[in-house]
C-alpha cells in the first residue's frame, strides 16, 4: 500500500479504542496494588477506571475491577503504531521512543531512521508535521488524554532547530539595533518555543506568538530596559 493511502486509512482510524489491562481484587486499593506491581510503577504514576463492582453477599466475594495504564504504555503504543506504518507501506524504518519529563507532564521524543527522508520529511518538513499530528491524535484518542510527543526523522528536526535559532538571533540582534520590531514567517509551535526559549536571556528582547493554527507567527519585540538573565 502507498504511503499515502495508508496514512489516510489511517487518518480514519485515529479514534480507535484498544483494550487496557485489567486487574482485580477485593478493594479498590487491592486492584491498584496489583497494578503497580504488573506495571513497576507507582500510584500516581497510574491512569485507571473502575470497570466493574461486585458487592458480593453480606459483603463476601466482594470484587473491584479496574482497567489501567501508564506513561510506558503510552510509549509501546506510539512505537508500534509507527512501525506499523512502516510495515504497511512497505517503507523502511524503525523507531525508538524516549520518555521525558516536561514539568508534571510526561513527554514522548520519537527518533525514527529511515531512507525515505523526502516522502517522510516533505517540503519545509510539512509532512513531518502531519505525521506527528496523526499519531498524536490517535494516541490521544485512545488514552483519552493530551499525549505530548516530538517525532525527529534522521535529526531532521535538531538540524532545523539549530538553523532557526541562528536565523532569530541575528534577526533579534537587527530588532536592538534599529528598535523596530519583526515579524516571523509562520511556523509549528515546537519550532516556535526553540526559539522562545534561546532569546528568552536577550538583553532588550522579549518574543510572543500570534495567531492561528499554520497561520500562528513568532513576533520579535524591542523591549527596552529588559536585563539580560
Amino acid at each position: 500500500m502507498a504511503g499515502r493511502e495508508f496514512l489516510k486509512d489511517k487518518k480514519k482510524e485515529a479514534g480507535m479504542s484498544m483494550e487496557f489491562d485489567r486487574f482485580t481484587g477485593k478493594t479498590l486499593e487491592e486492584a491498584l496494588a496489583a497494578a503497580c506491581k504488573k506495571k513497576k510503577v507507582t500510584t500516581d504514576q497510574l491512569t485507571y477506571t473502575v470497570v466493574e463492582e461486585k458487592a458480593g453477599f453480606l459483603g463476601i466475594g466482594r470484587t473491584v475491577t479496574i482497567e489501567a495504564y501508564a506513561p510506558a504504555d503510552i510509549a509501546v503504543f506510539i512505537h508500534d503504531y509507527i512501525q506499523e506504518y512502516f510495515d504497511n507501506a512497505d517503507m523502511d524504518g524503525m523507531c525508538e521512543v524516549l520518555m521525558e519529563k516536561d514539568g508534571d507532564d510526561d513527554f514522548y521524543r520519537v527518533k525514527v531512521d529511515t531512507n525515505c527522508n523526502a516522502v517522510m520529511i516533505g517540503r519545509q518538513g510539512r509532512s513531518l508535521q502531519d505525521f506527528n499530528r496523526l499519531v498524536r491524535t490517535a494516541a490521544s484518542s485512545v488514552f483519552k488524554k493530551h499525549v505530548r510527543m516530538m517525532i525527529d526523522i534522521n535529526g531532521y528536526k535538531e538540524d532545523r532547530y539549530e538553523k532557526i535559532v541562528r536565523m532569530a538571533t541575528r534577526v533579534a540582534q537587527d530588532v536592538r539595533r534599529t528598535k523596530v520590531d519583526a515579524v516571523l514567517e509562520p511556523m509549528p509551535a515546537d519550532e516556535r518555543k526553540a526559539i522562545h526559549n534561546a532569546l528568552a536571556n536577550m538583553k532588550d528582547i522579549t518574543t510572543k506568538s500570534e495567531g492561528e493554527g499554520v497561520a500562528r507567527q513568532l513576533h520579535i519585540l524591542y523591549t527596552p530596559g529588559k536585563a539580560s538573565e
